[in-house]
């Protein structure tokens, strides 16, 4: 089979659904990890995770981003093209969807598009692989979705993460959202999240 047509969902329409509910839960649910139902196969650099999430919320409308070294993966383009319709993007600015990895791939958050004021859906939303959901540095989240407050310990978030997302909420209700995936899950940050270092 070529190569830039292989992998995707074996089951489109289930999966694609599955996975949806999975990535709302987390969105809604802010700091919790989600497990997807049914995990595509990875394709080349692209890790399973990032490919249920493309393959769920991606389309022909939806120009996407991919750093530079999930690009260069051979057949990836015609990946994208044949499962997706997604045109790729080269400005992270033009992006509505942006994949990435590991953090050292990803621009800071402010290259992305944080929306409007009259339109601030028109963000980017970040789809960002880390190493593991628990074991890093702790901090503390709040905001919509979350009662009190919660602790996360993601590992492999980009550099400054704290300072970057105080700017990037500060913006609200434009900034971008977050969507970190492992282990077979997600984990969802919406821009209207807080987050601060642990003590």
């Amino acid at each position: 089979m070529d190569i830039g047509l292989d992998g995707g969902f074996s089951e489109p329409v289930r999966q694609a659904q599955s996975s949806f509910r999975a990535i709302m839960d987390a969105f809604a649910n802010p700091g919790t990890v989600q497990k997807f139902a049914h995990l595509a196969p990875a394709h080349g650099l692209l890790q399973g995770e990032l490919v249920s999430t493309l393959l769920t919320l991606s389309d022909q409308d939806t120009p996407i981003w991919l750093s530079g070294k999930l690009r260069q993966t051979p057949g990836m383009e015609d990946f994208v093209a044949f499962h997706t319709g997604a045109p790729l993007v080269s400005e992270t600015g033009h992006a509505v969807f942006a994949f990435a990895g590991a953090a050292d791939e990803l621009p800071d958050l402010d290259r992305f598009n944080p929306g409007t004021q009259e339109y601030p859906d028109r963000s980017t939303t970040i789809v960002l692989a880390v190493t593991a959901f628990a074991g890093g540095d702790e901090l503390v989240i709040r905001g919509p979705g979350i009662r009190d407050q919660r602790t996360i310990s993601p590992i492999g978030l980009p550099r400054n993460f704290v300072a970057q997302w105080a700017a990037n909420r500060a913006l609200f209700p434009r900034g971008v959202d977050l969507l970190l995936v492992a282990g077979g899950a997600v984990m969802g940050l919406p821009r209207s999240t807080r987050i601060a270092e642990g003590q």
